[in-house]
C-alpha cells in the first residue's frame, strides 16, 4: 500500500517524538542513583570526596607554612598583601588564622552531611558538596526546590568537587560567622574540639557540633588526619 505524503510526515514526526522521549527518558535515570547498600554509599562517598579533601587540604597546608615562615622572618611580599584583601585580614595572625586549613575530619564530616552521603540533588547537579548558598545572580548556580516564602534559595554550581572543596574552606576562612573557630584551630587540631564552633554553618546551632562529632567517630572519619 502506497502511504501519502501526509502520512510519512506523520510518521516521521511521530519517530521523532519517540526519539526525544527516549533520550529525555534516559538522561533522567542516568540523573537518578541506583538502589545502594549503606556500605556501597559510604564507599561512593569515599571515593568521590576524600581524594579532593586531601589535594586541596595538601596545597592549603603548603602555603600556610610558606606564608608562615615569611611572616615569622618579619617579611612580607605582594601575595601576602593579596592575601589579606581576599581573606579580609588586617594582620599577619589574623591572616595566618585563615589560610591554616582545618582537620580533613571535619571536611569529610560536613560533606557526608550537606550532601547526604553524595546523594543529594546539590550535589549531583552542582557539585556542591557542602552546601554552600549563592547571593550573586552572575555566578554559576541553581535553585533549591522548596523556596523559603516567596524567596527562592539559590546554591553554588561548581565545575568540579575540588573546586568546591576549596570554595568550602575559603568560606569558612573569611566569613565573621567563624572567627571563632579560626581562633581555635590556631590552639587546637582536635576535631572534636573544633566542631563545637561551626554552630552558626546550619540552623541546627550547637546540634550541628554534636552530630559531626557522631559521624566522625562512627566512621573513624580522624583517622584522615594521622597522616
Amino acid at each position: 500500500m502506497q502511504l501519502t505524503k501526509q502520512t510519512k510526515i506523520a510518521i516521521a514526526i511521530a519517530l521523532l517524538l519517540s526519539i526525544i522521549l527516549l533520550i529525555f527518558y534516559m538522561t533522567q535515570k542516568e540523573a537518578e542513583l541506583p538502589p545502594m547498600t549503606v556500605q556501597e554509599k559510604k564507599a561512593r562517598f569515599s571515593s568521590l570526596i576524600v581524594p579532593a579533601v586531601n589535594k586541596v587540604y595538601a596545597k592549603l597546608m603548603t602555603r600556610y607554612e610558606k606564608i608562615k615562615k615569611i611572616t615569622a622572618a618579619g617579611q612580607s611580599n605582594d601575595e601576602i598583601e593579596q592575601l589579606k584583601i581576599e581573606y579580609k585580614a588586617t594582620t599577619n595572625s589574623e591572616l595566618l588564622m585563615a589560610l591554616k586549613p582545618h582537620p580533613r575530619s571535619i571536611a569529610v564530616a560536613q560533606a557526608a552531611m550537606e550532601s547526604s552521603w553524595a546523594t543529594s540533588r546539590f550535589f549531583r547537579e552542582a557539585n556542591n558538596i557542602f552546601g554552600v548558598w549563592s547571593f550573586d545572580e552572575d555566578e554559576p548556580r541553581i535553585a533549591a526546590l522548596q523556596k523559603r516564602g516567596d524567596k527562592t534559595i539559590w546554591v553554588k554550581k561548581y565545575n568540579t568537587i575540588e573546586e568546591a572543596v576549596y570554595d568550602y574552606y575559603r568560606t569558612l576562612a573569611r566569613s565573621s560567622a567563624f572567627a571563632e573557630f579560626r581562633q581555635t584551630k590556631m590552639l587546637t587540631n582536635d576535631p572534636f574540639i573544633l566542631v563545637t564552633k561551626l554552630d552558626r554553618y546550619s540552623e541546627k546551632g550547637s546540634l550541628y557540633g554534636e552530630e559531626l562529632t557522631a559521624i566522625i567517630k562512627f566512621n573513624k572519619f580522624n583517622d584522615y588526619d594521622k597522616n
